[in-house]
């Protein structure tokens, strides 16, 4: 099995590359592509790949992947151009991002009697993220505006990463671990004090390092581009072995490294940005091979109108509570609103809710959070692309809009298709 599924990816990698500048832009993005692949060679379909979801593989898989991602994530949204330009991103992620999640786990209290709550805020917190690179076209789309585009942008950059130690307590939480009020004040201090301050050190101090080796001519270019992945793996490590979290120590230390190296960022960021989409995409293949299939046999009316909801009202009203009073257009806010899909934190963040085996209805929640990200994957794909059009051809026609005031444009975290 193992050499068909290398045999399979490098051919879906390969087959995709060769027309991906053609179908940038389009309908098609990559994730619908290796999302349908994985349905076509999972147990559902085919039947070539076979494998446990909670076994190592998959787990290492979405481990990495996650260090990355949020490494990559925070590292690329320059923090001081966002503390002058804060307003839309900070409604998104200060105001819209809570009452997403309290909106989830309400609906989420509503249509399954028999969650508790903190399964419910555990399943609102895990569809809070947003992931932008699910409909790329919107980003990428010169008829938007930028600050529209950089908002949505840096809301997905930072809010996995905000939602994170919400997840982790919830998690445990929701298992029932028994602690003393001094054990949880241990507990969540190592998950959101040591862990963090583990990676800031470690990545600002590298990133130094970095810098220093390179200005002495000691340290070649393709070096200094590894680094951008070792930095984050290792505060990954350190921070586990410390006992602290190691996805917050790669958040906090992409935020650390991107605010002090800022001059650097590009090296630093080229080869950790390519290597993340390389495993967002077996990600993506493996959630519809391994995933999709067991989630759709647990389906039930009530588990659709939950991913009805989730994209729609549960996001949609909170943006537009968030957008009183920024002078916004209804287009705007509505767009705002609609382009947040769930993709692959919430994936990952599921992920880590496997590893434990403990909570009463943890496999419905998971199959409600699989259910969710695929119905994102096609339904904001194919709507990026002609909504995008619309709207930017609407903003078009008025002038003297905020929509229009000119912004920091960050790097994208998808950014392949238009090189």
């Amino acid at each position: 099995m193992f050499l068909t599924i290398v045999i399979l990816v490098g051919a879906l990698l390969l087959l995709f590359g060769l027309v991906s500048r053609r179908l940038s832009g389009t309908l098609i993005t990559a994730p619908m592509v290796f999302v349908g692949v994985g349905l076509a060679i999972g147990g559902s379909g085919l039947g070539l790949v076979d494998m446990e979801v909670e076994g190592g593989a998959l787990h290492v898989l979405g481990e990495v992947t996650l260090a990355l991602v949020l490494f990559a994530d925070a590292a690329r949204i320059d923090v001081r151009s966002l503390g002058r330009e804060a307003g839309l991103p900070a409604r998104l992620l200060g105001v819209a991002m809570p009452l997403v999640v309290a909106a989830g786990a309400g609906m989420a209290l509503l249509l399954f009697p028999s969650l508790g709550v903190l399964e419910a805020a555990l399943l609102g917190a895990i569809l809070a993220p947003t992931d932008a690179a699910l409909s790329q076209s919107v980003l990428h789309a010169r008829g938007v505006p930028a600050r529209i585009r950089q908002a949505l942008n840096v809301e997905s950059g930072l809010n996995d990463g905000l939602a994170l130690p919400v997840v982790v307590v919830l998690i445990s939480l929701a298992s029932g671990h028994a602690r003393g009020a001094g054990d949880w004040a241990w507990f969540i201090g190592q998950q959101v004090v040591l862990g963090p301050a583990i990676g800031l050190a470690i990545c600002v101090a590298g990133g130094w390092l970095v810098r220093r080796a390179s200005e002495a001519d000691w340290m070649t270019q393709d070096f200094r581009r590894l680094s951008g992945m070792a930095l984050p793996l290792l505060a990954f490590g350190v921070a586990e072995a410390a006992g602290g979290n190691g996805f917050l120590a790669a958040f906090v230390g992409g935020l650390g490294l991107g605010h002090t190296q800022r001059d650097q960022i590009d090296d630093l960021y080229a080869f950790v940005e390519a290597e993340g989409q390389f495993l967002m995409l077996l990600v993506f293949t493996a959630l519809g091979a391994l995933l999709i299939g067991p989630a759709l046999a647990r389906a039930t009316w009530r588990s659709w109108l939950y991913v009805a909801a989730s994209l729609t009202a549960v996001r949609m009203v909170p943006v537009g509570l968030s957008m009183l009073g920024a002078r916004a257009r209804l287009d705007t806010t509505s767009f705002l609103g609609w382009f947040g899909p769930r993709g692959l934190a919430s994936l990952l963040f599921a992920l880590l809710l496997i590893e434990d085996g403990t909570m009463p209805h943890r496999d419905e929640v998971f199959a409600v959070v699989i259910l969710t990200v695929f119905a994102s994957v096609l339904l904001h794909g194919l709507t990026a692309a002609p909504l995008s059009k619309l709207y930017g051809r609407r903003l078009q026609e008025a002038e003297g809009l905020m929509e229009h005031e000119d912004v920091t444009e960050h790097p994208l975290r998808v950014r392949a298709s238009e090189d």
